[in-house]
């Protein structure tokens, strides 16, 4: 990462980087400079995909790191760190938008018969360019998991414990999600076609 790209969290890692240091807790052998190096990038992205806003990514990515100066020693299992961020700026999110209605939690029995069929193949083959762009017209309950699963390629599991839900909810609203994004990239390949010139 560049110099100029860390200079927005610049300030909050000298103020707390001897919070950190000092906290005593199993995290606290964590660096906190090398954690910024190591998630700040993916974090923003993710950030980014939600808000489709650079500035909220920015604000979002270092409210993250914020909480973690502040909060990061209580983690016990310093192998979740990735799971702990990615679960803050997602909650961070929510609360940015303020959002009142409560999204339905399904297991994986109950919509399995209603959920699309998407190959792995398929997804591999989006172009993540128009995938993003794409991305911010899904209905907003499958942009998280979506953006999780083919952005970051966080696994199922890790998904369902930076949302805090099952993990066929989960499924479902990636196998949704990606159906969502199927359309609107063939309307918007036909639309592109459609404009063409014709040979003469």
């Amino acid at each position: 990462m560049s110099e100029t790209e860390l200079q927005p969290i610049a300030g909050t890692i000298r103020i707390l980087m001897s919070h950190t240091d000092e906290s005593g807790g199993p995290s606290a052998g964590l660096d906190f400079a090398s954690l910024v190096e190591q998630y700040y990038r993916s974090l923003y992205q993710f950030a980014f995909s939600l808000s489709q806003s650079e500035s909220d990514a920015c604000d979002l990515t270092q409210q993250t790191f914020y909480i973690w100066a502040t909060k990061g020693h209580q983690l016990r299992d310093a192998s979740k760190v990735k799971t702990w961020l990615f679960t803050t700026l997602h909650r961070e999110f929510l609360e940015l938008r303020r959002k009142h209605t409560r999204f339905p939690h399904y297991e994986l029995s109950q919509v399995d018969c209603e959920l699309p069929q998407i190959s792995p193949a398929r997804v591999n083959q989006l172009d993540s360019g128009h995938v993003l762009q794409a991305l911010a017209q899904v209905d907003l309950v499958y942009q998280a998991p979506v953006a999780l699963f083919y952005l970051e390629e966080c696994s199922y599991k890790e998904i369902a414990a930076v949302l805090a839900v099952p993990m066929g909810t989960v499924k479902s609203r990636i196998a949704r999600g990606i159906a969502q994004l199927q359309k609107m990239l063939k309307e918007r390949t036909a639309a592109d076609l459609s404009t063409q010139p014709k040979p003469k």
